[in-house]
């Protein structure tokens, strides 16, 4: 999986990019603008919570399908759960459509940010 053929230092890059721009999408899309407190309550648990996994899977010290696999699934879960906690939200129906949906589009922005980083760092100088 060429994907996983990042250097570490790219590959956590890569991601972290990834996920800032799932949340300004999400911004964009349903608070109609982007601000540094929209950011926060988006970023910083879905972030804190791939960077933790990733750092209990070891995601960027051994790279392997299982373990980016195994980051996504837990880190991002973990992070929607975080989110629902400090925002106190208690609609389980709207925290399990938004826990699909940072799966799936998170899943999608970070294969693409890694192909994307993959091709910036194979072209010539």
């Amino acid at each position: 999986m060429r994907v996983l053929a990042l250097r570490p230092a790219a590959a956590v890059t890569s991601d972290t990019i990834a996920i800032v721009v799932f949340a300004v999408v999400g911004l964009l899309s349903h608070k109609g603008g982007v601000s540094g407190t929209g950011l926060a309550r988006d970023v910083l648990p879905l972030l804190g919570g791939w960077l933790v996994a990733a750092s209990l899977f070891r995601l960027y010290i051994r790279p392997a399908a299982w373990r980016l696999a195994a980051t996504w699934l837990v880190g991002v879960a973990g992070g929607v759960v975080v989110r629902a906690l400090v925002l106190g939200h208690r609609a389980v129906g709207k925290e399990a459509a938004f826990l699909g949906v940072s799966l799936a589009f998170t899943l999608l922005f970070v294969l693409a940010a890694r192909v994307l980083a993959l091709r910036v760092h194979a072209a010539p100088a």
